[in-house]
């Protein structure tokens, strides 16, 4: 794995920037529990269920960009679901760690670009993710959620990881 993620310092106190920093974090923390992985481990499923370590990285890739792009601002994304077919999570076969890692990180930048513009009492613009008559989430709902689902799928590699080397921790 890679060096250490670090959490964001115990006395920043700003929420908009308390959020965006558990963001940056925990995409690192995902990008370390990926490297070191060969390829094999990578495409391959530990798991009942079937998702390999590349789609679950890829759906975190498509899943931000859902909510604050897609979602939040109401830009025209194109294939908002692009991380799914039949229902299930799909990486092709040209698709690669470094490339999603760095879709990974670009889309935390975009991120950051979309929550300096914004207060986060803000509602999402209805257009996109967002129909007219469904009231619009907050974006600080938004982050929120968003990183509710880095932890958890931080934690699902956690288990993977183990099973695939018995690498734990951070």
């Amino acid at each position: 794995m890679t060096a250490a993620a670090h959490k964001p310092d115990k006395r920043l106190a700003d929420p908009k920037e308390l959020l965006l920093a558990y963001l940056d974090y925990f995409r690192s923390v995902i990008a370390n529990k990926l490297a070191g992985l060969s390829e094999q481990e990578l495409r391959t499923s530990r798991l009942p269920s079937g998702w390999t370590p590349l789609e679950l990285l890829k759906h975190l890739v498509y899943m931000e960009r859902r909510w604050l792009r897609w979602g939040f601002r109401a830009e025209q994304v194109p294939e908002p679901w692009g991380d799914q077919q039949d229902g299930r999570w799909r990486v092709g076969p040209d698709e690669t760690l470094a490339d999603l890692v760095a879709a990974l990180h670009d889309g935390g930048r975009r991120t950051r670009e979309i929550v300096a513009n914004a207060e986060l009492s803000d509602p999402a613009a209805v257009g996109g993710r967002f129909a007219q008559g469904e009231p619009p989430p907050s974006l600080a709902w938004i982050l929120v959620h968003v990183l509710e689902e880095y932890a958890r799928h931080a934690g699902h590699l956690d288990i993977v990881r183990e099973l695939a080397d018995g690498v734990t921790g951070e």
